[in-house]
């Protein structure tokens, strides 16, 4: 038999198309939810050197204690909980569906929403099952809650605000959620420092409840940290999955010292909201879109001709994210990052001039 990938590789891996990244050279770049806001020199240099001294020669701290204790102040997570860190989020979702993929198992999400839980099932061979959501993108609790008793999902992930969507579910409807599943609730709060609500403060009320939040739409997306709280009953189990020393060195020095100035991500996180709101009005005023309310640091919007408005915004320099043809409930959508005042300027009147 030939050894070529057709005959080694499974069949569910051969068939996945991959998550991809387009160049973004030169462009102005809202395609990816990134704070573009840099920290100003002063932190800069204080960060150069924290890294001058690192000692890279070394393994990073396997535990990353000081890093977890600066994480605890900064993001507020309550003393009863425990953490687990990631190389960002993904790697959390990955260790969470291994841990629980027994044979036959589903791991139960909404749709459309964060494309890399379909994706991470298929990597590890889970089942994935998506939910849709209702109109407007709203929760639908009862198609949910049928789901769950259908299926009995060791695992569900919720996303809050959703992502491509960007609104926060009902918290009563989160709350049914909780109570009915048989195992665990993850929500995925990726976008709470543009949101303003969270279940962080409610670890201790449900005790199936994990909450997981990323540094990377803080401004930090660079760093690739992620981090899970929750029992310390799951965490045990969790921990034993993670690879050693998967937060490098300068991954745990860099985020202890941009989060000693929490106060200026707070202020930049502050700046996008504003011109998040002001980014809403102008797109409601452009012929042919309809932004959806937001509550995170971008907007889904729909268009008369999508591809025509991406490849005419990418023609002049612009990029976003186009998820016409990427699910039916986002026909004619896409996506746009909340970006400086400058640049939220240039996305409008590219986009004024591609549907013109």
């Amino acid at each position: 038999m030939p050894k070529t990938p057709e005959h080694v590789i499974r069949d569910e891996i051969q068939a996945l198309a991959g998550y991809r990244v387009p160049d973004a050279s030169g462009m102005v770049k809202l395609d990816a939810m990134e704070n573009p806001y840099r920290l100003p020199e002063e932190v800069r240099r204080r960060i150069a050197a924290v890294v001058a001294d690192a000692e890279i020669n070394r393994y990073p701290d396997f535990g990353a204690a000081p890093l977890r204790e600066t994480l605890r102040e900064a993001l507020e997570i309550p003393q009863h909980a425990e953490l687990l860190l990631g190389n960002g989020s993904d790697e959390i979702i990955q260790i969470l569906m291994l841990a629980t993929a027994r044979p036959g198992a589903v791991v139960l999400g909404l749709e459309p929403s964060f494309v890399m839980f379909r994706l991470i099932a298929a990597f590890c061979g889970v089942r994935y099952v998506g939910v849709p959501l209702g109109d407007r993108f709203a929760l639908d609790v009862d198609r949910t809650l049928g789901a769950i008793k259908q299926h009995q999902p060791p695992l569900i992930f919720v996303t809050y605000p959703n992502n491509p969507t960007g609104n926060l579910f009902d918290t009563a409807a989160i709350e049914r959620i909780l109570k009915a599943a048989p195992g665990l609730v993850v929500l995925d709060e990726a976008y709470h420092a543009f949101a303003g609500r969270t279940f962080m403060d409610r670890l201790g009320e449900y005790s199936n409840l994990l909450v997981m939040r990323t540094l990377s739409k803080l401004g930090l997306a660079g760093l690739r940290l992620g981090l899970l709280a929750g029992g310390a009953e799951w965490l045990r189990q969790l921990e034993k999955i993670r690879l050693p020393y998967n937060v490098g060195v300068l991954t745990q020095l860099v985020a202890r010292e941009a989060l000693q100035h929490r106060s200026l991500l707070e202020e930049q996180a502050a700046a996008i909201r504003a011109e998040r709101s002001r980014l809403q009005r102008e797109l409601a005023n452009v012929p042919g879109t309809r932004p959806y309310p937001s509550d995170a640091n971008f907007i889904l919007f729909k268009t008369t001709d999508a591809d025509r408005a991406f490849n005419g915004l990418r023609d002049r320099g612009v990029l976003i994210k186009n998820f016409h043809g990427a699910h039916p409930a986002l026909e004619g959508c896409l996506r746009v990052t909340v970006g400086t005042p400058s640049e939220n300027d240039r996305f409008l009147e590219a986009l004024r001039a591609a549907l013109a």
